[in-house]
């Protein structure tokens, strides 16, 4: 059978299931299988489909029926200039958290000077954040800290990836600041995280809650338990008119951005994500 049956039929599988977007995700599901990506698959689809590769089709497609998310499934996911690994040891990197480091390089390059520049990334799960930095800035010293065992192993497999700006990246385990070595207090440019920021009590969609790890999702019974902790400890490690990045819930930043003014901050301001959703606190450590 050529790969165009199996594309047909996997479109038909997945919108029998219930997939929101049967066409897109059976697209990407071929194209893994068959190897084949974007234009190359139209030109190949008339080719025979490989046992291997049905083989792999068929358990990605029976995996994404039953309600896994495709990023799971095909086992990496672009963001950026990257192609990640991903899988349910960590989130699967969005669009907002693209914004995130938007802004981190921004500020970064406000800061840029004759020495290197120097970054905290909290929670780095997969590493997108802390590698986007190290791929597109070639000035950049990052400590990516990440208290899941689990986590870390994926994020030093993408780290593995990206090949000799590697070396700039350190990644160690633990909570927070607390594994950052000490004499990087008052150096640091700019300190960014994507932390939990779910609370308790808040409803996820099944495809969130019933995959993603809760971990690093939910932060306790306000949601605002880890950005407390992130904001109270970063003037200790941040350089005069550094900067603190936090990706937040749009009804957080307000009080997140009083309690930033509180510890030392200001200016303090929020950046809007791709669908215009208040998503970034940037928040500069006063002089």
């Amino acid at each position: 059978m050529p790969w165009r049956y199996f594309l047909d039929e996997a479109v038909e599988r997945l919108r029998s299931a219930g997939a929101a977007s049967p066409e897109i995700d059976a697209r990407r599901i071929v194209e893994e299988a068959s190897g084949h990506d974007g234009a190359e698959l139209v030109l190949r689809l008339d080719d025979p489909a490989t046992v291997l590769g049905v083989a792999r089709y068929d358990s990605m497609v029976a995996r994404r029926a039953r309600g896994e998310p495709l990023q799971y499934v095909l086992g990496r996911w672009g963001f950026r200039q990257l192609d990640l690994m991903v899988d349910r040891r960590v989130l699967i990197p969005r669009p907002e958290t693209e914004v995130l480091v938007g802004v981190a390089l921004d500020e970064l390059e406000r800061q840029a000077g004759d020495g290197p520049l120097v970054v905290v990334d909290l929670g780095t799960g997969s590493g997108a954040v802390a590698l986007s930095l190290a791929a597109e800035r070639d000035d950049v010293e990052i400590t990516a800290v990440e208290r899941s065992a689990d986590a870390l192993a994926v994020a030093r497999a993408n780290l593995a990836g990206l090949g000799q700006r590697a070396t700039c990246v350190r990644m160690l385990e633990g909570s927070w600041f607390e594994p950052v070595d000490p004499e990087l207090r008052g150096r640091v440019h700019v300190v960014v995280s994507n932390p939990p920021y779910v609370a308790e009590a808040d409803e996820l969609p099944p495809e969130v809650s019933d995959w993603e790890p809760a971990e690093a999702l939910v932060a306790g019974p306000s949601g605002l338990e880890a950005a407390e902790a992130i904001i109270e400890g970063a003037p200790e490690w941040l350089r005069p008119g550094g900067t603190l990045v936090l990706e937040l819930a749009p009804d957080q930043l307000d009080v997140a951005g009083a309690r930033a003014v509180e510890r030392g901050f200001g200016p303090v301001d929020v950046v809007p994500d791709l669908a215009g959703r208040r998503r970034v606190l940037r928040a500069r450590l006063r002089s």
